[in-house]
């Protein structure tokens, strides 16, 4: 799987590192466009520890192509999973952000977002739950809406919490 900044930092809320992640997905690459928009943030930053003490996460190419066609719609970190996802083969791509998904599924990719991760966590036995997940998320300021909420709730077996 190739994986984006916002799903990066949601799973880091939901779970406090990406260790999980090698319990769902053999290869997790981050493209180099992605590990920059992370570690801009400095030391204090938002998931930067979590994120470099993630030593099973793979680095992309860094001397990526990619294409206008992708540039155009999307922002760099984005453009950067879906081209990384095409040049290495790989038919998984991470991504939250709406248009990003839409892209992605134009491109042929398979595409999940951070809830889909945490679903496929459960699913695996990673965790228990994911409506504590879900909660840590919020609580750190990610924007989830209540029926991309419900479903991946539903997909898990679990109960909305009437929010």
């Amino acid at each position: 799987m190739v994986i984006n900044t916002s799903p990066l930092l949601a799973l880091i809320a939901a779970l406090d590192d990406l260790t999980l992640l090698s319990a769902a997905y053999s290869q997790v690459i981050v493209p180099h466009a992605v590990a920059d928009e992370v570690l801009a943030a400095g030391r204090c930053g938002f998931g930067v520890d979590a994120f470099v003490a993630a030593t099973h996460l793979l680095r992309g190419p860094e001397a990526l192509v990619i294409e206008p066609w992708l540039t155009n719609s999307l922002d760099l970190g984005e453009a950067a999973v879906i081209a990384t996802a095409l040049a290495l083969k790989i038919n998984r791509v991470c991504i939250d952000e709406t248009v990003g998904r839409r892209v992605a599924r134009l491109a042929g990719l398979n595409v999940t977002g951070s809830l889909g991760v945490l679903v496929k966590l459960k699913s695996v036995g990673a965790i228990h739950a994911i409506a504590p997940c879900i909660e840590r998320m919020r609580a750190q300021g990610i924007w989830l809406s209540e029926s991309v909420c419900s479903g991946a709730l539903a997909l898990a077996g679990e109960q909305p919490s009437g929010r």
